[in-house]
């Protein structure tokens, strides 16, 4: 069997292509270590000034576990209902079932702003009934990020539940299983790396999410984009390239620990 590797010329321009697309990232690791206090080169004077306000600072200390919370809260619902939803889907395969996923979907065909000003008159709606889920709450940030995310969970979902055989399914039910014992055992055991990659999508979706954040939330629910925001059109503080280069490292480490995970899973076991 003969194995297709790419050559020298195409392994010379992927590597160009890297380049030019980490470049501007990479350009925000010196700006971190200015010593000044806007954002600027260090022109030889070097300093963890702004790291160290990272974490003297109540701010970003307080944004950043905003942002976790609500990152695990969002993460945990979208996923619990996409999962709920593909998996009614594909077990009953009701008769509008095409139309149900693609209403499911709808938040990831209309423009945001559009989704911003819809979720902004709902959560001032309920803003009336209760203080605790409404504008300018975290609960109320994560409901607004649970209708955003919820789609490309089901996306990720249905995917894996098109690899799965039906008639492992049919099996059980012809052996008397229930739908709960077909779903927790049949089922989802089969698409838990789905769920996983899904729960992790939904998270990062829910970390980075700004454009409907900054319709719904004011002076309270201050999460890290948000505050991110409002230092680069208020004043240029260059804690901001601090963080930005602190996100880039945690996220490299994720992908570095995917790919080496993956790759042990495909790893032929002796």
């Amino acid at each position: 069997m003969t194995s297709h590797r790419p050559g020298l010329i195409a392994l010379t321009a992927a590597a160009l292509v890297a380049v030019f697309l980490l470049l501007p990232l990479l350009a925000v690791v010196p700006v971190s270590f200015t010593a000044a206090r806007y954002l600027s080169m260090p022109n030889g004077n070097y300093a963890l000034t702004h790291y160290r306000t990272l974490f003297t600072n109540p701010d970003w200390a307080n944004s950043i576990l905003l942002s976790i919370r609500i990152g695990v809260v969002s993460s945990a619902l979208a996923t619990t209902l996409a999962t709920l939803f593909c998996v009614g889907i594909w077990m009953f395969r009701p008769r509008f079932g095409a139309a149900l996923v693609g209403f499911v979907l709808l938040p990831m065909i209309v423009p945001p702003v559009v989704s911003a000003m819809t979720l902004y008159f709902l959560l001032t709606g309920l803003s009336q009934v209760s203080s605790l889920v409404g504008f300018d709450t975290w609960l109320g940030v994560v409901l607004a990020h649970v209708v955003m995310i919820v789609p490309f969970c089901v996306v990720l979902i249905m995917v894996s539940l098109s690899q799965v055989d039906r008639r492992i399914d049919l099996a059980a039910r012809g052996m008397g299983a229930s739908v709960w014992q077909r779903a927790t055992r049949i089922i989802l055991p089969n698409i838990k790396f789905g769920l996983l990659t899904a729960a992790m999508l939904s998270f990062v979706l829910s970390w980075e999410e700004i454009g409907v954040t900054l319709f719904i939330t004011s002076v309270n629910a201050i999460t890290l984009p948000r505050l991110m925001w409002s230092g680069v059109r208020d004043n240029i503080d260059p804690a901001i390239a601090s963080i930005s280069v602190i996100l880039i490292v945690l996220t490299t480490l994720v992908l570095i620990i995917r790919m080496v995970y993956s790759s042990l899973r495909s790893a032929p076991k002796h």
